[in-house]
C-alpha cells in the first residue's frame, strides 16, 4: 500500500445541494474497482496512475484536526473520489475509524460505495444516525451481472450491492440508489433501469437519483473508448460520431428514460427529487437541523 502526504481531509464542499453534505472526506486516492466510466480518472485530477489506490498519511490524526476546528456541524460526503471501501480497507479500518471520529464529534455522514464491505460498519453508521443524518447511496448500474463485470469488472457483483442495501436498510438506515451512470446502447434499456428500481424497492432502498447518461473528459474520455474497444468493438466509434468532445452525454432518449424512472419510483414510493431526499434524510432530527 503506497502512502501520500495530505494537509487536510475534510474539506468544505462549494455547496450543500448534492445529498445535503456539507464537507468531503476522501482518505483514499485512487480506485481499484476498474469501472471503465469513472468521471476520477480524469486529467483535471492529476492522478495518473488512478488503479493504484494510495492512503493519505496520518489520515486519523488529519481528520480529527479538521473536525475539531470546524465550527459548523455538517453532514460530511465520503466516496466522491474513490471509494471508501475498497479492498484495502477490510485490513486497515480507515474508513470505520474515520466513521468514528464522525460519531465522536457529532457530524453526519453521506457514503457512496459499490462495496458490500460498508456493512460491517452498519453499527457505527447506525450510532452517527442517533444524532445526525446518514444516507448511503449505493452505485449500481447493471441489472445484468456480465454487462456488470465488463463495465466495472473489480467490484462487487450487482447481487451483493442489493444484499448489502437490504442488510443497511433492514438496520434502520437510510439507504437508496445512485443509478448513474446509464450508458448508452449498454445499460439504457428500460428493463434494465426498471429492474434495478424495482431491485432496489424490494432491498428497502428510500430513493433512486438518476442521470439517463454519462459524462466525459479528457482523460477519462480515452480509457473509456479503449475499454468500449474492447469489451463492445464498434461502440466507440458510435460514441464518438454522436458526442464528439462533449462533456455531459445524454442517452439517446434521455427524457423518456427519465420520466420512466420517475413513475416507477413514485408507484414504489421511492424518492427521486434531491431537496425531497435531503429533507427526508434529515426527518426526526429537531434542533439539530439548525446546525446546517
Amino acid at each position: 500500500m503506497q502512502s501520500i502526504p495530505a494537509k487536510t481531509i475534510v474539506t468544505r464542499t462549494k455547496s450543500e445541494e448534492w445529498f445535503g453534505a456539507r464537507y468531503n472526506m476522501n482518505i483514499y486516492r485512487g480506485c481499484c474497482h476498474g469501472c471503465i466510466y469513472c468521471d476520477s480518472r480524469s486529467s483535471c485530477y492529476r492522478n495518473p496512475d488512478f488503479d493504484t489506490v494510495k492512503v493519505k498519511e496520518n489520515a486519523l490524526e488529519i481528520i480529527r484536526g479538521d473536525l475539531r476546528r470546524k465550527v459548523q456541524k455538517g453532514v460530511v460526503a465520503t466516496g466522491a473520489m474513490s471509494d471508501p471501501y475498497n479492498p484495502f480497507e477490510q485490513q486497515l479500518k480507515l474508513t470505520r475509524h474515520a466513521l468514528e471520529l464522525l460519531w465522536a464529534y457529532g457530524f453526519g455522514a453521506a457514503v457512496d460505495t459499490k462495496s458490500d464491505l460498508i456493512v460491517r460498519d452498519r453499527d457505527i453508521l447506525s450510532d452517527i444516525a442517533e444524532q445526525m443524518p446518514v444516507l448511503v447511496k449505493f452505485s449500481i448500474t447493471a441489472a445484468d451481472e456480465e454487462t456488470a463485470a465488463k463495465i466495472e469488472p473489480h467490484a462487487p457483483s450487482t447481487a451483493r450491492r442489493f444484499a448489502a442495501m437490504e442488510q443497511l436498510a433492514g438496520a434502520g438506515l437510510f439507504t437508496g440508489l445512485l443509478l448513474m451512470p446509464v450508458l448508452p446502447g449498454i445499460t439504457d434499456s428500460r428493463e434494465n433501469i426498471r429492474e434495478l428500481i424495482h431491485r432496489a424497492a424490494a432491498a428497502g432502498a428510500r430513493f433512486v437519483y438518476t442521470y439517463p447518461g454519462l459524462t466525459m473528459r479528457e482523460g477519462q474520455r480515452e480509457y473509456f473508448y479503449a475499454a468500449l474497444d474492447r469489451e463492445y468493438p464498434g461502440f466507440s466509434a458510435r460514441y464518438q460520431r454522436r458526442y464528439g468532445g462533449r462533456y455531459h452525454c445524454p442517452a439517446p432518449g434521455a427524457k423518456a428514460l427519465w420520466e420512466l424512472c420517475q413513475e416507477e419510483s413514485a408507484r414504489l414510493g421511492l424518492l427521486t427529487d434531491m431537496r425531497g431526499i435531503i429533507a427526508a434524510s434529515r426527518q426526526g432530527y429537531g434542533e439539530q437541523l439548525s446546525l446546517f
